[in-house]
């Protein structure tokens, strides 16, 4: 990138910043599918988060690779969320198993109803083996029965992230 061109880009993002009212969210008609548009609008909570440079959840197994971690900014859809009081919520991945988003710190929760909703989340993607008294108060904080619980007899290796921003985007 030319030094022009870093200069055009810093100002188009100030006076993006500048802004009194929120940003709209970015057209995405002459982009491929899986790329994320520029800047949505929404609720943030934790650190800061917006979705510039976000890969979509679908890209995460390319992003891990062999590793069993890694640092990045994802946008997805929330799947379900711990309806005791917001404190994980859960993302589909494209083979349709569940990644558990955790907050870091249990320093923030996020809304109970953010099902369907599109999410931004910056954090820590790893893979790990969940213990079963884990998974167990998983379900029930899920509202799963006494007997759905108690079927939860062995631990799961599962993706998982830790994320310490999301945005919870208005639209999408």
């Amino acid at each position: 990138m030319s030094f022009q061109h870093f200069v055009f880009a810093a100002a188009l993002l100030s006076l993006a910043a500048c802004q009194s009212s929120p940003a709209t969210e970015t057209a995405a008609t002459d982009k491929p599918a899986t790329e994320t548009p520029v800047l949505l609008t929404g609720k943030t909570y934790g650190a800061a988060v917006n979705s510039e440079g976000a890969k979509p959840l679908s890209e995460l197994n390319q992003v891990l690779g062999t590793q069993d971690s890694a640092q990045v900014k994802l946008i997805g859809k929330a799947d379900a969320v711990c309806q005791a009081k917001g404190c994980w919520m859960t993302m589909k991945t494209p083979d349709g198993r569940e990644m558990r988003v955790r907050f870091k710190d249990y320093a923030f929760f996020v809304p109970k109803d953010i099902a369907g909703k599109t999410v931004v989340i910056n954090g820590w993607a790893h893979r790990e083996e969940v213990p079963v008294s884990d998974l167990q108060h998983y379900a029930k904080d899920a509202g799963k029965s006494e007997k759905e619980i108690a079927a939860i007899t062995k631990p799961e290796q599962q993706l998982n992230f830790e994320a310490d921003g999301v945005l919870i985007a208005d639209k999408l």
